[in-house]
């Protein structure tokens, strides 16, 4: 963990391409994104440098997050990266390795403030987690 960093690594029981498209194809990102128990309204996606993701996660408990994020770079079936806008600022970088038909997913979350990282440092590892894992069920529904 670097300053401000979080990272999850986990590899994935699917191709590159299709844990690619479960993050650029945005019906089945919304099936995914979040930690577990949140479903998601997507307002805009606009895939490609400079372009907007504009969403609400509603969580469990009833309560509405808006979100606003920025794409800074996508470079096909290997990594996207993207801006997360305030409230929380943070960046995240998503990496895509190919293992011979399986994937190395490497998710980095740097918070752009030391004390916003220290406060929800422990919650975002385990969202994160449990994000991946619902991640894992799409592409397993996607390769049977």
């Amino acid at each position: 963990m670097d300053n401000n960093e979080i990272i999850n690594t986990r590899e994935l029981d699917a191709p590159q391409e299709l844990v690619f498209q479960a993050w650029t194809n945005p019906e089945l990102l919304a099936r995914w994104w979040g930690p577990e128990g949140f479903t998601n309204t997507f307002h805009e996606f606009d895939l490609r440098p400079g372009g907007s993701w504009r969403f609400i996660m509603h969580g469990p408990d009833g309560a509405d997050y808006p979100n606003g994020i920025i794409f800074n770079e996508i470079v096909p079936s290997e990594r996207i990266v993207l801006d997360h806008l305030p409230p929380h600022e943070f960046r995240v970088t998503a990496t895509f390795e190919a293992l011979e038909g399986r994937t190395r997913l490497t998710f980095r979350q740097r918070f752009k403030s030391t004390e916003e990282f220290e406060s929800i440092k422990a919650f975002c590892a385990k969202a994160n987690e449990q994000n991946i894992d619902r991640l894992e069920a799409v592409l397993a529904g996607l390769t049977v």
